[in-house]
């Protein structure tokens, strides 16, 4: 049987390893031990702060949307639950947009869920 040489793929795996490694702060960028250890624990940050950056987001909105609508008189909870009692279905994404671009269509939607509350 032939014997099989593998330094040219552990070389390869090595080189992958410390290329993703670039930029990291002493050893962890030289060392492959070190890059490899790097790389797992930055890779599950990544993942775990993937899902985070989406909540991150959906609280910086509720926030605007509070803040624009207890300008107008009404808390948070009461516009959504107007929204909702109306009929219009819209994202908090664009309804902070909505506050921040365009407060006058802000401020019909507002018009609007404080009508359906009185219903």
């Amino acid at each position: 049987m032939v014997r099989v040489k593998r330094g040219k793929a552990g070389h390869r795996r090595h080189k992958k390893v410390l290329r993703a490694a670039k930029g990291f702060r002493g050893s962890r960028s030289k060392t492959f031990r070190a890059a490899k250890e790097t790389l797992l624990r930055a890779g599950a940050f990544a993942y775990r702060d993937r899902k985070k950056k989406k909540r991150d987001f959906r609280r910086l909105w509720i926030l605007r949307i509070n803040a624009a609508t207890r300008s107008k008189g009404l808390s948070y909870s009461r516009f959504i639950h107007g929204l909702n009692k109306a009929g219009i279905k819209m994202n908090r994404k664009m309804i902070s947009e909505l506050a921040i671009a365009s407060p006058e269509v802000f401020d019909s939607l507002v018009a609007k869920a404080e009508a359906a509350l009185e219903d």
